[in-house]
């Protein structure tokens, strides 16, 4: 999102009390009827979904200056998901019309936003491609890859970010067990490292290379 964009983003939030969430309190449940969208301040607010055989699938992770659950402020949809901070979260929350209303008033604000669901969109596509055709270290390969993309600097070519082996399964829609092994060829290969809960890419391109290596 634009400075200008982000700015009246900003500002509008403004108006609405700050609070706090610890790690893991549940913003919005599954079915719940939500007439809010939150704009998240700082931490991180993951999405998930749980399958039938009761493992949590994260959709999306929403990080500062994201505002959400917009499809359901738009389209008045029923709401399917789970959002739960991910990490404790400082988040202002403001009512759906308002929020609408708001958008409607400022293209440029809309406009980001759509950019910003777009290359979402984008990632989501990718994820659902090596997910259907790929081998587990190619979903892995890309789930690190759009992690890091999301988390890191965009300058640096080292990147590492707070997350668990488990975390990181949910959002490739792997197992642990799995994860953990594709991990250990990852650092044997010295394209990731871990240090007490933080993942180390000490080369995001080369990550990025080995991953275009993979075939579907």
């Amino acid at each position: 999102m634009d400075k200008n964009a982000e700015t009246l983003v900003e500002d509008f939030f403004s108006n609405y009390r700050l609070r706090k969430y610890a790690k893991g309190q549940v913003l919005l449940l599954n079915g719940d009827n939500a007439d809010y969208v939150f704009y998240l301040v700082s931490g991180r607010v993951k999405q998930y979904d749980i399958t039938y055989r009761g493992d949590e699938v994260i959709l999306n992770v929403f990080k500062p200056t994201s505002f959400f659950p917009m499809s359901l402020a738009i389209n008045k949809t029923p709401n399917p998901y789970t959002y739960e901070a991910e990490t404790d979260v400082e988040l202002r929350q403001a009512p759906s019309e308002s929020v609408v209303a708001f958008l409607k008033a400022h293209p440029a604000v809309t406009f980001a936003l759509l950019s910003r669901v777009y290359r979402g969109l984008d990632g989501l596509l990718g994820r659902v491609a090596y997910l259907m055709a790929s081998s587990a270290r190619g979903r892995l390969l890309y789930e690190l890859v759009i992690i890091a993309k999301r988390h890191g600097d965009s300058q640096a070519d080292e990147v590492e970010f707070a997350m668990t082996e488990t975390d990181i399964a949910s959002r490739a829609g792997l197992t642990r067990e799995t994860v953990s092994r594709e991990m250990k060829k990852l650092i044997h290969d010295n394209l990731v490292h871990l240090n007490q809960g933080t993942v180390i890419i000490p080369s995001l391109s080369k990550l990025e290379a080995k991953l275009n290596s993979i075939n579907y």
